[in-house]
């Protein structure tokens, strides 16, 4: 029970939480008068019984809830807001009483002029004082405070004013006796960030969901202000509030491009960074010519020209050297998992229009599914069972369809295996989400049941993961300081904990604790696991039928051991498939292992090998690309040559020379 008291209101309103429930009707919540007069009830399990607010003409009520001893689930939760009463009009009140009461209103109408030129220069001091108070005034609406706020920006970009210690403020102790511009500041500053991350996380959800268009414009200038002052440079140097304010870092390095573009100045170093990032990533690490960080080196004039062709013919901008952006796919198409290809099986390398429009960045391909990535949203077509496709059902499709649920998230990579009915998503803040097939916890979700839509992995924020990979029946995860986190079915020992036992959360591998782990991949249903360390070594471990984990037996393991005969080779990918194993040297050597029949080895015959054994087909040409499915591997060679062998049914490739010349691309997909 409890008491509710508003003393200079006119009334009270109730406002219920939308998880409030009660089993039984005798569960019940009750509102009476200081004469104990029931005012009103609630109960029920419906939503619809709590979603009416309460409105009490009175001032004080009580409350009381009223339950028997029995455990039936019930939960309440509820607000208190003072109903106000009306404002009273100027032209009722007294001509002193008017003159004595502050008008917001009077001084939005005479400092709604331009700043510079109203001659307040010299009144900077108390006017950014005085702007600083009104932001903070409670009883101000949001447009009053809005007003506030922008105006402060403005007083504080004027050249008479001076500059500010954004670090000093906020470490300063407030001093009640200080009316200067620091104190009046340094109290609106000190608890900005609260503020704006509390108002973030009331209209996020809203923008996205659809139930607002936009930001609120109070949203837009404290975030603009909070920009203008340097406050994600403070949050930048606490690693533990980089997750929670990602969204925020992000505008800022927005907002200084843009400005940096419209004032042709200096970009921010970020977002050179980043910039290089990709060139080096599409153009090769040999790439040195930075001129293209030269802001001056072009006009307002092109850089409109420029938005205009890329306006006009996006299809002739792309990420891939060529800048063609072609894509080609085959195989099975019986579940639409080619996405737009018609037929059920597509033998040739086929252009894909409706993949190709979308001008993919990035694209993988499960158990009868394909996802694309695009401007960093995820697309998804094929065989929709346990809701593997993270549209939200269980259906398939075969066009690409856009997931909706995380598409205001910049997803960077996708993993799925080519046997695996589960995916993971890893995005630019270093979040992984997962969904589909939930069977022996290799969601990471601390259940075995299914997710038809990406749902994040709890367990793994905060972690900064900048790998991800995902088996037959369990998946890995790599954070930024090297360390590795697997999950899912443990059978043979795949995960690597030293025990057999399935985990249906992330847990990192204590056996490599003192290693920097690099890369990570996970196998097929009866699966081994690789993974790369610092300086070129290879590690594997589970199950080691015909000789998977390539050292020299069949015999398997339940923690990381090295494979020797790959210390020397430099190996700088791996990949597992069913029952064999790939890994790329860095001087373009292809080296396979494992299960050797229906070719899928590439060694020209289907005998097992139970060493890593270099593949001596490509007649010495530089790989430098490797992928593979449940029975077939695939390479692009530095000529941009792709190969292929193995088997998608019971028929077998012998060294089938693909020869895709179009496909100038070093990504390749592998179904």
């Amino acid at each position: 029970m409890g008491q509710i008291k508003f003393p200079k209101a006119v009334g009270i309103r109730i406002e219920f939480d939308p998880r409030c429930s009660t089993e039984k009707p005798q569960h019940c919540l009750t509102f009476a008068d200081t004469k104990g007069r029931i005012i009103a009830t609630r109960s029920g399990r419906d939503k619809s019984e709590w979603a009416k607010d309460i409105h009490i003409n009175t001032t004080e009520i009580n409350w009381k809830f009223s339950s028997d001893s029995s455990p039936a689930g019930w939960g309440f939760k509820f607000k208190a807001f003072p109903i106000l009463p009306p404002p009273v009009s100027a032209d009722a009140m007294p001509d002193r009483l008017v003159q004595a009461k502050p008008s917001i209103e009077m001084v939005m109408c005479l400092l709604d002029e331009d700043l510079e030129k109203s001659g307040v220069a010299s009144m900077i001091q108390r006017l950014t004082s005085a702007l600083a108070s009104c932001a903070q005034l409670s009883q101000l609406s949001a447009d009053k405070r809005t007003w506030a706020l922008q105006h402060l920006r403005g007083v504080l970009s004027l050249e008479n004013c001076p500059s500010l210690d954004v670090q000093e403020l906020l470490q300063n102790q407030i001093n009640s006796s200080d009316q200067g511009i620091n104190n009046s500041l340094g109290v609106l500053v000190k608890g900005l960030l609260e503020v704006l991350q509390k108002q973030h996380d009331h209209e996020a959800p809203l923008v996205l969901g659809g139930k607002q268009l936009m930001h609120t414009e109070f949203f837009k200038t404290l975030v603009a202000f909070c920009c203008d002052l340097g406050l994600d440079r403070c949050i930048t140097q606490r690693s533990s509030d980089l997750q929670k304010w990602s969204w925020f870092v992000k505008y800022c390095t927005a907002a200084r491009v843009a400005n940096a573009l419209d004032k042709r100045t200096v970009f921010p170093s970020p977002f050179l960074q980043e910039v290089n990032e990709r060139v080096q990533t599409v153009c090769g690490p040999g790439v040195n010519d930075l001129s293209y960080a030269n802001n001056s080196l072009f006009s307002q004039e092109m850089d409109i020209q420029l938005l205009a062709c890329q306006s006009a013919c996006p299809n002739q901008w792309s990420l891939t050297p060529s800048g063609s952006g072609a894509l080609y796919l085959w195989g099975h198409n019986h579940r639409g998992q080619l996405g737009g290809i018609e037929g059920q099986k597509v033998t040739k390398p086929t252009f894909c229009e409706s993949i190709a429009a979308l001008q993919p960045t990035e694209v993988a391909a499960g158990e009868q599914t394909i996802f694309i990535i695009s401007d960093g949203k995820v697309f998804s077509a094929g065989n929709g069972t346990y809701g593997r496709l993270g549209i939200g059902s269980t259906d398939s499709v075969s066009m690409p369809t856009l997931l909706k649920s995380i598409q205001h998230i910049t997803i960077t990579k996708i993993a799925v295996h080519s046997t695996g009915k589960h995916c993971l998503a890893l995005s630019q803040d270093g979040e992984v989400f997962s969904w589909g097939e939930g069977d022996d916890g290799k969601l990471g979700h601390g259940s075995r049941n299914n997710q038809d839509r990406p749902r994040v992995i709890e367990a793994l924020r905060g972690k900064q993961i900048i790998e991800v990979s995902s088996g037959g029946a369990h998946s890995g995860a790599i954070t930024a300081l090297g360390r590795l986190y697997t999950w899912g079915k443990g059978r043979y020992g795949r995960l690597g904990h030293g025990d057999y036992d399935d985990q249906l959360k992330p847990k990192m591998v204590e056996a490599l604790k003192s290693y920097k782990v690099t890369q990570v991949a996970c196998g097929s249903g009866d699966a081994q696991t690789l993974c790369i360390t610092e300086g070129d070594v290879v590690w594997s471990w589970g199950d080691g039928d015909y000789g998977k984990l390539g050292r020299g037996g069949s015999d398997g393991c339940k923690v990381p051991k090295k494979i020797d005969p790959l210390l020397k080779c430099q190996i700088v990918k791996i990949v597992c498939g069913s029952q064999f194993s790939m890994a790329l040297g860095r001087n373009g050597d292809l080296y396979t292992w494992g299960k050797g029949d229906y070719h899928r080895l590439g060694h020209s015959s289907e005998d097992h090998v139970r060493w890593p054994q270099r593949v001596v087909g490509l007649n010495g040409q530089k790989v430098v690309e490797i992928s593979c499915g449940s029975l077939f591997c695939v390479c692009v060679t530095d000529d941009h040559q792709v190969y292929a062998w193995g088997t998608t049914t019971r028929s077998v490739w012998k060294w089938k020379d693909k020869c895709c010349t179009h496909t100038s691309t070093h990504r390749i997909i592998a179904g």
